[in-house]
């Protein structure tokens, strides 16, 4: 995991404090071109509006920092040429659902989104409906995104204080642990009658962790190492009991 940081956050800092991003602008042509045959091949793939980290700052366990906002398009050509450094970060929230058994639950990604067939965390990008005022408030952007994957809502679980922040070069994710109550198969037949009920889900399924034997390449990098810890101090603390 050395390509990996994992640490815990108390708070965030995070502001919405617009600025032109140099490369959306210099590669205009490139980017267009390529979304343009993105969009042919995926239609249902269209052009909003994100934020990116573009200034941040790690200090006694509080990152500040503040967000641009930029075309898909641009991000999505970015992410495609191999995350060149461009002075911006993809910062995210997103939710870990922990089962009371243990197991963790992760969104399977529909064939007709960006990052189809990928399996993480429900979570999305930032845009302007996680701005309130000049900050940018991610929690929100958690229960959004959950809400609108999964079906599930704040009441369903317990809340860890603070973050769990995995940072893997330009990529930032800012990880809310959820509790929950019930066992992982009665979440994943809860998340599947939401995604059954929806005209044309992000999600296909909710895929059961409960242990490195479910991995499965198609989870990224930092969610496998998420699930790395998470299980190592699972282990360590039946040892202990």
């Amino acid at each position: 995991m050395s390509d990996i940081a994992i640490e815990h956050l108390d708070r965030l800092e995070l502001a919405f404090a617009p600025r032109p991003w140099p490369f959306a602008f210099e590669r205009r042509a490139d980017i267009d071109a390529y979304f343009a045959e993105l969009q042919r091949a995926n239609p249902a793939i269209w052009n909003g509006r994100v934020l990116l980290l573009y200034r941040h700052r790690l200090s006694d366990a509080v990152l500040s920092g503040a967000y641009l906002e930029a075309d898909f398009a641009s991000f999505s050509a970015w992410r495609a040429w191999g995350w060149q450094e461009t002075g911006v970060r993809d910062c995210f929230a997103a939710a870990a659902i922990i089962a009371a058994d243990g197991a963790v639950l992760l969104g399977v990604m529909g064939a007709h989104t960006f990052n189809a067939g990928r399996i993480y965390f429900p979570c999305g990008t930032p845009d302007l409906n996680d701005v309130k005022g000049n900050r940018v408030d991610l929690e929100a952007s958690v229960w959004r995104e959950l809400k609108e994957e999964t079906g599930f809502a704040p009441a369903d679980f317990t809340v860890e204080p603070g973050w769990t922040c995995i940072a893997a070069g330009p990529l930032i994710a800012l990880v809310k642990v959820l509790h929950a109550t019930e066992n992982a198969d009665v979440l994943q037949a809860r998340a599947r009658a939401h995604i059954a009920s929806e005209q044309q889900p992000e999600l296909v399924d909710l895929r059961i962790v409960r242990s490195p034997r479910d991995f499965d390449p198609a989870m990224p990098r930092f969610v496998t190492a998420f699930l790395e810890k998470h299980f190592a101090t699972l282990a360590k603390n039946i040892d202990s009991a």
